[in-house]
């Protein structure tokens, strides 16, 4: 695989010169980024995969919701529905896809909505909304956010990676010039500061740009619709561990850390299970499965004992309350301008 992705080389010079003369035609206003009063918070980044951008919405909304009416914008990936679509609690997985799904069963009193067309998207929210966090929308250029908050995590930066197919880059490094704050995600426990240290030499930080460092946060209890338990509950037990996401495997060395006895079932990020693995997955005793994947799986396997492990995004190094006060500041800027 490493020796044809290194003689597709040549496709990753011209797609990248591509994306480049595109950004190119927008930094010089020959093609229009739209301004919006309300004030766009963006979460995405370079690279294709997970890097946790779900995490950090649902972060964004938990300090954000009580001082500001929160609208989270996001194209619904893989569902069957066309247009804007309001999202409510008893829509499914493939009505509005499982993200944004996941963001309204979490916080009900956010307006989730999905769409492919962010213009219209953005239009139709700005009126129920003092801010609007645009779910992956890096690369898209026709709006222009009053925060680009760009991720990259830990294990694989994007200052190590190369434009698609040679590597997994939607567009070459020097696009994270428009981010106005970086976060290296999925950092692991323990690591040492030196370590940190060392990433925030080597990353191109320029004078208008933040750059802060976190972690995945596990909880400690275990949820399906109708009831929660310790994770401890599974510790004397054997179970299936079902992932459809781009990187399981902080997941799975958390668990295998805390000596559970689990076999792990992985199917690609955002899967649609098939009616023959369905069959399958509801021939286990106990399911544990990620939060975004319940989504889809809850309407799917009527099974009592499937339960999902809620994660969340811990901003490292005393680090939060500047991030917090850095994204605040940033929003009011825009709305008392």
């Amino acid at each position: 695989m490493k020796l044809l992705r290194n003689l597709l080389f040549p496709f990753s010079v011209l797609y990248g010169w591509v994306t480049g003369f595109r950004n190119f035609l927008y930094d010089k206003g020959w093609l229009e980024s739209r301004v919006y009063k309300t004030p766009l918070v963006c979460v995405g980044n370079l690279s294709v995969g997970g890097t946790g951008k779900s995490p950090m919405i649902e972060y964004l909304i938990s300090f954000l919701k009580d001082d500001y009416r929160i609208a989270v914008l996001s194209r619904g990936y893989k569902r069957e529905t066309k247009g804007f679509l309001e999202v409510n609690e008893t829509h499914t997985a493939t009505q509005v896809g499982d993200e944004p799904l996941q963001f309204k069963t979490k916080y009900p009193q956010v307006t989730v909505a999905v769409c492919a067309d962010r213009r219209m998207g953005i239009e139709k929210l700005q009126a129920k909304a003092d801010v609007i966090l645009l779910d992956d929308a890096f690369q898209h250029r026709k709006v222009k956010p009053a925060v680009n908050i760009l991720l990259t995590p830990f294990h694989d930066l994007f200052i190590e990676d190369y434009v698609v197919p040679t590597g997994n880059l939607r567009e070459p490094r020097s696009g994270s010039r428009r981010a106005h704050c970086m976060v290296v995600t999925k950092c692991p426990p323990r690591v040492p500061y030196a370590k940190l240290q060392e990433i925030e030499l080597r990353m191109p930080i320029y004078n208008h740009q933040k750059l802060y460092f976190s972690a995945i946060g596990y909880a400690s209890q275990i949820f399906n619709v109708s009831e929660s338990l310790p994770l401890e509950y599974l510790q004397d037990k054997s179970f299936t561990l079902v992932t459809g996401i781009a990187d399981p495997s902080p997941l799975v060395r958390y668990l295998t850390e805390k000596n559970f006895r689990f076999t792990h079932e992985k199917f690609p990020d955002h899967h649609n299970f098939s009616t023959t693995e369905i069959s399958q997955l509801r021939e286990k005793d106990i399911i544990l499965t990620t939060e975004k994947d319940f989504m889809r799986l809850q309407s799917k396997i009527e099974k009592f004992a499937m339960y999902y492990l809620p994660i969340e995004t811990v901003i490292l190094k005393e680090q939060a309350a500047f991030f917090e006060d850095f994204i605040r500041k940033s929003i009011d800027k825009k709305r008392l301008g």
